[in-house]
């Protein structure tokens, strides 16, 4: 095919995908290969795609196409999960818009509008995913409410309870008044709040010449009505006289008894605390120790409820505002002044958490986290970047029961039921739990099943087994085949949302963990470092940055400064370096394919460039090799984009490239082809659909249908000639000095310069004559055991050049610029030499930093002697 003048990313984009989906690439089933398989950490259906997504899933579609041309079986399980509380909310907010209340439904009308609104928004984000380029085995495509996985869950709970794990009790949650809701205390984000810290007066009760009231300093003082007690330290002398007394409640004067605590910190506010049992976890405690009655004024939504007795109905914060004022006005506030205090918030609605006492299913964890955190400590799960391990151990090794209740209808219900007495068993099946109540000799009427879902996470927990159906089924092929998987690609944040729960419940059922490596993205920030939101706006729409830089422009942008778990510091000026490294690459197709071929012999410059490039191949693929098996996926990319942009393009293709108008050799012309071959697999994991556009061009001939440069076989490393690359290495930077002085002496690239080189280090110019002359364009280059006379100089290494200018410059202006650098380097010289004669310097300095100093002063003699030597050679002339 003749290629286009410009990429057109789109029209690559729309054509090769669906040619990849049709012709089944993406499809694995288990066969004799090594398998490669990473499951999708499955984005909310309520998710479109965001920076983060886009992130992620790059960096597992990398490692998998990779993993595929290596020859691997890879599976990519893509899938969405139901997110209870992000869902519930975004449905009851569908059906408030059509003037419906969702406690005016049945749980199963509400669940079918639940399930419409996923049909119809639930696929979006994994729709997004293909524009990525992500190449995941669509036909598995899983969702965690799947009848299959759904029956993995209740099946897992069944377990769970059955070996003691999961208990039902009355325990201080955290609650949400938005999502109405228990929290696990992983769900709950703790920030800085600049608050107010209220001094509420207390009447004392019968007082007996003592103090008529009491002082008491809260952040809360809405939460009054629900004191039980005042608290005072037993060794706090300010308080003794308040033993055995009591206080009133200020406005709704109750009587509450003073009681004794060491736990109340003297340095607190007056150094006494109100006792709120249903509302502080501290509070509550102190509660059981000292047998207080526990009041809770709160409803589900954060409204005051009659035990409140006044400003029943409002909520708690517009309470907050009213109690202040009443207070006041009956002479109960003393002052207030400004506080900072940890307030928690909801991972999930960004409502201020309340702690409350709650009927709850709960799951010890202390012995199931175990195991999990040996896998981590001995290396059987790597954590990457390590540094990570320590959190992780910290989190395992205090980690407390977990909260898995939800209040919520969208998710897993709860396989337990009750009778008409509130006994309750944990059954499958109504009919299972009518026989058990029987078995128990308990009660069957009036049964009725359990109104909470299980927490997301708990069904979350088990995908890596779940989307093999490895639960119902644990010895089916795939389970056998796909598991453990390899690797996962995921965010830090959830290291113990979702990483550790996996690699418990794998290794409950298993006895393995789940995974054997998981890599940690950082989270992806604007160029001020402040996390790309919505709220802030300072988040880039992927799909429209895909319009405009193409697919393969964003991944290299995202990509090129991501190391795995440190922030990347997103500006959108990286994509456009991906689009021009993908119009970089399109643009040296076009000048290859534009080449005439003939049967003429290779230049010398030619056979040279040709060997150095297969050399410079093979060490790059060295370095590329031991950047993916580090993980280092924005270091293996940073290579593959200076081999391509600077070795083959700057260098091997300006070396080879016939004169105007000439033919290229033919044994050359193939020599080429094969690289280019070669880059295009080596570039495919990064950028598929430039890769793939190319590989099928009429240059590497007629290819079979699916002789795809998706499944071509990955470069194989070879050996590579060190010495080669070492003396190449010093032939560019020849021609860069030369270049270089071109420059600064605004002398014409087509002007030709004699060159002389006087070698101390015995390296072989001779032998790479033709392509400095070809790129630095020397008249002629000769070879002197001494000093070259009426030239300017310089130095590599040990070598000294000479280029013959005089005829080319200002030798005037020349020799004051010679003058100049040289009054400048004999003042550099002085200061070393200065700091070198310093005796304390020598013996108090490091020895790294003397032998610094030491070299500094032997390059700074080389080079005064260089410059002088062009100077005298320039008044010799005269």
């Amino acid at each position: 095919m003749s290629i286009a003048k410009t990429y057109n990313p789109k029209e690559a984009e729309d054509k090769w995908y669906s040619y990849w989906m049709g012709n089944g690439f993406f499809r694995s089933v288990p066969d004799e290969r090594e398998p490669y398989t990473i499951v999708m950490p499955p984005p909310n259906v309520t998710g479109v795609l965001h920076m983060g997504h886009m992130l992620n899933n790059t960096i597992q579609d990398v490692l998998i196409r990779r993993a595929r041309m290596q020859g691997k079986n890879a599976c990519w399980v893509p899938g969405t999960d139901h997110a209870s509380i992000a869902t519930e909310a975004k449905v009851v907010a569908m059906l408030r818009e059509r003037g419906i209340n969702k406690k005016d439904l049945t749980r199963e009308a509400f669940l079918e509008y639940a399930w419409e609104w996923k049909e119809k928004y639930g696929g979006i984000i994994l729709k997004q995913l293909e524009k990525l380029g992500a190449s995941c085995d669509w036909d598995r495509t899983k969702f965690t409410m799947d009848p299959a996985l759904s029956d993995a869950v209740i099946d897992t709970f069944i377990r769970l309870y059955r070996a003691g794990y999961i208990y039902r009790g009355v325990r201080m949650v955290n609650w949400d008044p938005q999502g109405r809701t228990a929290l696990s205390d992983e769900e709950v984000i703790r920030r800085e709040v600049n608050q107010q810290l209220y001094y509420i007066r207390y009447t004392v009760q019968d007082a007996a010449g003592g103090p008529a009231s009491l002082t008491i300093a809260t952040t809360r003082p809405e939460t009054i009505m629900a004191d039980t007690a005042v608290c005072i330290n037993p060794d706090d002398a300010r308080y003794r006289h308040l033993k055995g007394k009591k206080v009133f409640v200020p406005l709704i004067n109750r009587e509450i008894p003073v009681i004794e605590d060491t736990y109340v910190d003297t340095t607190f506010g007056t150094g006494c605390l109100k006792v709120t049992p249903a509302h502080d976890l501290n509070d509550y405690e102190l509660g059981q120790r000292h047998n207080l009655e526990v009041i809770d004024i709160l409803n589900d939504d954060g409204t005051l409820n009659e035990r409140a007795e006044i400003l029943i109905g409002l909520d708690r914060f517009a309470a907050r505002r009213e109690i202040v004022k009443l207070l006041d006005e009956a002479g109960h506030l003393e002052k207030t002044e400004p506080y900072t205090s940890q307030v928690g918030f909801s991972e999930r609605t960004d409502a201020a958490i309340e702690p409350r006492l709650s009927m709850q299913w709960f799951c010890r964890m202390q012995e199931l986290a175990k195991p999990a955190l040996d896998y981590v400590i001995k290396g059987d799960v790597k954590l990457i970047p390590d540094k990570f391990i320590n959190t992780y151990r910290h989190w395992m090794e205090n980690i407390k029961d977990w909260t898995i209740s939800r209040q919520l209808w969208w998710g897993q219900r709860i396989p337990a039921w009750y009778n008409d007495q509130n006994q309750w068993v944990v059954a499958r099946t109504e009919e299972e739990a009518r026989a058990l109540f029987i078995a128990e000799g308990k009660s069957t009427d009036s049964i009725r099943q359990e109104d909470d879902v299980l927490d997301t996470w708990f069904s979350s927990g088990l995908w890596p087994m779940s989307v093999f159906d490895g639960i119902a089924h644990p010895d089916n092929a795939d389970i056998r085949y796909y598991y453990p998987t390899n690797d996962l690609v995921t965010a830090p944040e959830i290291l113990f949302f979702w990483v550790a729960r996996m690699i418990i419940f794998g290794h409950e059922y298993t006895g393995k963990p789940p995974f054997r490596n998981v890599y940690l993205t950082g989270i992806v920030r604007d160029k001020l470092g402040r996390k790309m939101s919505k709220s802030l706006g300072n988040s880039p729409d992927p799909i429209q940055l895909m319009e405009q830089y193409g697919t393969d422009g964003v991944r290299v942008g995202m990509l090129l400064s991501s190391p795995a778990g440190n922030d990347l510091m997103f500006d959108e000026s990286y994509c456009e370096q991906g689009r021009n490294f993908a119009n970089k690459i399109w643009n040296a197709f076009r000048l290859v394919k534009g080449w005439e071929v003939a049967d003429i012999p290779e230049t010398a410059a030619q056979q040279e460039a040709g060997r150095w490039f297969a050399n410079r191949f093979n060490q790059a693929l060295a370095e590329i090799e031991d950047h993916f098996s580090n993980y280092r996926i924005s270091d293996a990319l940073m290579t593959s984009y200076k081999l391509i942009w600077d070795d083959f393009c700057s260098w091997y293709l300006e070396l080879v490239k016939p004169a105007y108008q000439q033919p290229i050799a033919k044994d050359t012309y193939e020599t080429t082809k094969n690289h280019f071959e070669q880059l295009l697999k080596l570039i495919h994991p990064f950028m598929p659909f430039i890769s793939e556009e190319l590989w099928h061009d009429e240059l590497f001939g007629k290819r079979d249908k699916l002789d795809c440069c998706i499944v071509a076989t990955y470069p194989l490393g070879g050996l590579f000639d060190e010495n080669n690359l070492s003396e190449f290495n010093l032939v560019q930077q020849t021609i860069s000095e030369i270049r270089n002085l071109r420059n600064t002496k605004q002398i014409s690239p087509k002007t030709a310069l004699p060159l002389v080189i006087h070698t101390h280090s015995g390296m072989d110019y001779g032998r790479y004559a033709a392509c400095i002359e070809k790129l630095a364009n020397t008249a002629t280059i000769t070879f002197s055991d001494g000093k070259a006379t009426g030239a300017t100089s310089f130095l590599i290494g040990q070598d000294e050049f000479y280029v013959d200018i005089a005829q080319n410059i200002d030798t005037e202006a020349e020799k004051q610029r010679l003058i100049k650098e040289i009054e400048y380097l004999n003042g550099f010289l002085k200061s070393v030499n200065a700091k070198l004669s310093n005796e304390r310097f020598v013996q108090n300095a490091k020895a790294e930093i003397v032998a610094n100093e030491q070299q500094k002063r032997v390059d700074a003699e080389a080079k005064i002697g260089l410059l002088q030597d062009s100077l005298n050679r320039l008044l010799a002339v005269d």
